[in-house]
């Protein structure tokens, strides 16, 4: 463990050194706290989890507009350690980039982070049947924090201390996935590499209008997945989208659509239920393709952007899930007309999957 964190030290060092303009610092907190158990199938993994967040973060200081937009944030790379103390959980590592940003004085920071995860003991029928949370060893993990910061306190050391929320799913790309989210209270540690804190605010772009006129949107998004039934093998998914955006201002653009969901692993699981649970009258050679409307939300930071979007199946024939599904994800924009990004598709609190995707705005 001691030569994995020095190892991830020195290369964030190294690619953070190439770039003068912004300062270097990195975060070490330790947190404990509770498994959060959203459905009775998990009350068997609750526990006291605890463990280690280092960050290691760029400090922006106005080199780019976009710092000075967004009241000069951190961003960086993690690297997370947590032991649930629980035998069928075991221990899951992250690893991922991140946002700090701040507020109230630069006091109150907010840590948005998106990664890969691994888990030691994940689902085994043999070994770990109990394990309905994690159904592989590789997922995606999602941490968010809110934190009372303090830089500088003795020399270039400073403290933060606040809550942190993790979350770690393979978005049913193998079952069972149920997830599983922690709320952590955390403390810890920060270093400032440079005295560095001078902050310059870009005046440049101060009158640029960056309402657009109405812009279309293709995008496919793909990935694999597999049914509710353990085993039953995974499958490519298709989901294709057509939507209408309004960029508002810097920051902020509409979104209003309709998307096709082609999601394979339906196609067995559709015989499977017509045969093993005839009382719920399913036939056999039901539609397995989906049809939703959806609205959305985008924040544009600089070439990546936060996505929200919250949709309803007008064409469903076959109903395992409630009506309403929702996406969270990040864009990146290569051009003004070409991205590409990652979202974790939802039906409230249950995920169906992990989307990558491509797309054109025109």
């Amino acid at each position: 463990m001691r030569k994995l964190c020095l190892g991830l030290l020195l290369m964030s060092l190294a690619v953070f050194a190439q770039d003068h303009n912004d300062s270097n610092a990195i975060e070490v907190s330790f947190f404990r706290g509770n498994v959060l158990p959203h459905t009775t199938d998990l009350y068997h993994l609750q526990g006291h989890p605890d463990g280690v967040l280092l960050s290691f973060i760029k400090q922006t200081h106005g080199k780019d507009e976009w710092q000075s937009a967004y009241n000069f944030p951190d961003y960086g790379v993690y690297f997370e350690y947590q032991n649930y103390n629980n035998d069928f959980l075991g221990k899951v590592y992250g690893f991922g980039a991140l946002y700090n940003f701040y507020f109230l004085n630069r006091n109150l920071e907010l840590k948005v982070s998106q990664g890969i995860g691994y888990a030691t003991n994940p689902y085994d029928k043999v070994t770990n049947s109990k394990n309905k949370a994690f159904g592989s060893t590789l997922m995606a993990n999602t941490n968010i924090g809110l934190y009372y910061k303090k830089e500088n306190i003795i020399d270039k050391f400073g403290i933060q201390t606040g809550l942190l929320f993790t979350h770690f799913s393979n978005g049913r790309a193998k079952t069972p996935n149920s997830g599983i989210n922690t709320l952590l209270f955390n403390v810890g540690v920060n270093y400032n590499f440079s005295n560095e804190t001078r902050r310059s605010i870009d005046t440049s772009l101060a009158n640029k209008n960056y309402k657009e006129s109405i812009k279309y949107n293709f995008v496919f998004r793909s990935g694999i997945s597999e049914s509710p039934v353990i085993g039953s093998g995974q499958y490519p998914f298709y989901h294709i989208g057509f939507y209408a955006d309004k960029r508002l201002n810097r920051k902020s653009a509409l979104q209003l659509g309709t998307e096709l969901f082609l999601t394979n692993c339906l196609k067995d699981y559709i015989k499977y239920m017509a045969v093993a649970f005839p009382e719920k009258n399913v036939a056999a050679d039901t539609d397995y393709k989906r049809i939703g409307l959806f609205t959305g939300y985008e924040l544009f930071v600089n070439r990546i952007s936060l996505e929200g979007q919250i949709g309803y199946y007008v064409y469903q024939p076959f109903r395992n899930t409630i009506s309403i599904y929702d996406r969270i994800g990040f864009k990146y924009h290569f051009t003004k007309q070409l991205f590409a990004g990652f979202s974790v598709k939802t039906h409230m609190f249950e995920a169906e999957a992990l989307e990558f995707g491509i797309g054109v705005r025109f």
